[in-house]
């Protein structure tokens, strides 16, 4: 997902060397930056604009990193999915779509412009209204950024994780605090792993949004093999991603690293597919 050296934007009068670029959308974003659509933006210091944004990542003529703001979502959209293909792509927003250009990148960026310095962030000029440089956020230990890099690797590699699974492995409940969608035994509940309690929290706030909606982005729904969807759901310390034809893994900020897969029981399918009916989706 990245641009040639040729492509350049222009912004305030510098050309960027374009490197990659992201969607900002209810629908599409980085969910390292936050656990929903308003919060990502809120990363970047931008109101959560229906429609969404794109973001231009890149280097000025003196290697400084820049990301530009536009609000042509469909450029970006098409400059990303052509990248995807192989095919270059001149993405170059006109000038009357930058919504911004801030210093920094708020993604790590593995590239650089060749023939330039090695990035770097541009000074802050208060006068200028060039502001502290954006950054990644930290991933270096477990917490919500990681938590959430975690499930997007899971959505992305399901069937390698769903081949790891032990069915005897599945989170359960005993019978008197029994959740559905839960495979439960009084037996298993014995011997269930730690973090039962907290997937028990998760299902119950995850179902508590079927009757008042969360922040825009909180659940979303995307492309799976067949007719089935995937799902991804967020909220204060957990990450959800199920399949609609299959069972759900849990992550928490509570359990640093443990992904906690749940079974579908007599319950759980219903509640995916009413997610997936309130979920968001890419257009």
């Amino acid at each position: 997902m990245a641009g040639t050296e040729e492509d350049a934007v222009i912004a305030d009068d510098d050309a960027l060397y374009v490197l990659t670029a992201v969607l900002v959308t209810p629908a599409q974003f980085p969910s390292v930056l936050g656990d929903d659509y308003p919060q990502a933006c809120a990363a970047l210091g931008l109101a959560p604009l229906t429609d969404g944004y794109g973001l231009v990542l890149g280097q000025d003529g003196a290697g400084a990193r820049w990301t530009v703001v536009t609000d042509d979502v469909s450029l970006v959209a098409v400059a990303i999915a052509s990248w995807d293909c192989g095919m270059e792509y001149d993405l170059s927003p006109d000038e009357r779509s930058v919504v911004t250009a801030l210093p920094g990148w708020p993604l790590a960026v593995a590239v650089a412009a060749p023939g330039l310095p090695a990035p770097h962030d541009p000074d802050p000029e208060p006068e200028a209204g060039i502001g502290p440089a954006l950054s990644p956020p930290d991933t270096s230990g477990w917490g919500p950024a990681q938590r959430r890099l975690g499930a997007d690797e899971i959505a992305v590699q399901w069937s390698t994780w769903r081949g790891q699974v032990d069915e005897s492995s599945f989170v359960v409940a005993g019978a008197p605090e029994a959740v559905p969608g839960v495979e439960s035994t009084g037996e298993e509940a014995a011997s269930a792993p730690g973090g039962s309690g907290g997937v028990r929290r998760v299902l119950a706030e995850v179902r508590a949004y079927l009757e008042t909606p969360p922040p825009l982005g909180r659940v979303r729904s995307s492309f799976a093999p067949g007719e089935a969807r995937t799902l991804r759901a967020d909220g204060p310390g957990w990450s959800l991603v199920a399949r609609t034809d299959d069972i759900a893994f849990v992550l928490l900020d509570d359990e640093p690293g443990e992904v906690l897969p749940v079974g579908r029981g007599p319950e759980l399918p219903a509640l995916l597919e009413a997610l997936d009916k309130m979920a968001v989706r890419p257009n």
